[in-house]
């Protein structure tokens, strides 16, 4: 049976290097994780993180040039759409692999479905399309790319990570609200002789007048 079967080599994802456009959240964790394997990390963000060992390139085509594997995990504004273009494509090369798991309009997608069509790219990984829920049909017949209907999310800890971080949200709302009405409190002191100043972060910061003994 073993014998009949037409295998084909692989490549291991151990020592690869990956590149990392948008080392947010989502970048962050899953940079953890490809660090478990023994792969190198490189990064493109809006700035540079102290807090990280990764090396830091600010310009994608750079980060592309130096890498095996790029994984788009930004969100999507005028700077980031297309980020990964043409150029980029070109950069990382035939035996590139491009991950999105962004928005899918963070990649040039006509581009890319040619560049895995003429070979410019090995591969691709999708859980996200520019015209969702639209898949271009080119796409569901290619060996080299795997496709998911924008389901990575859909995990049982990610719901129970969402339940906490919405109850969470909810907690600080109501507190901030409960500062404010606070402070409007304090804001009648203020009529008859208390200062009140506003913080840059948006939280009602107030000082009571000093005593005068005289």
């Amino acid at each position: 049976m073993y014998l009949s079967l037409k295998l084909n080599y692989i490549d291991t994802l151990g020592g690869k290097r990956v590149g990392i456009i948008g080392l947010g959240n989502i970048g962050s964790l899953i940079a953890k994780r490809l660090e478990a394997f023994g792969c190198v990390i490189y990064y493109n963000s809006r700035r540079s993180k102290d807090s990280v060992p990764y090396k830091y390139f600010p310009n994608v085509l750079d980060l592309a040039s130096e890498s095996d594997v790029i994984i788009v995990a930004c969100p999507l504004n005028k700077e980031t759409r297309h980020i990964v273009n043409k150029k980029v494509m070109e950069a990382i090369g035939k035996d590139g692999v491009i991950i999105n798991v962004g928005r899918g309009a963070n990649v040039d997608e006509v581009e890319m479905v040619s560049a895995l069509q003429e070979g410019r790219i090995a591969g691709a990984g999708l859980d996200v399309f520019e015209n969702e829920p639209k898949v271009p049909v080119q796409l569901l017949s290619m060996d080299n790319v795997v496709l998911s209907p924008h389901v990575a999310v859909l995990t049982l800890e990610s719901r129970s990570d969402l339940r906490d971080h919405t109850i969470r949200n909810l907690e600080a709302f109501f507190a901030e609200q409960w500062r404010h009405a606070l402070a409007g409190a304090v804001t009648t002191y203020a009529i008859t002789g208390g200062y009140i100043g506003m913080a840059a972060a948006r939280r009602p910061v107030w000082t009571w007048p000093e005593i005068d003994d005289n």
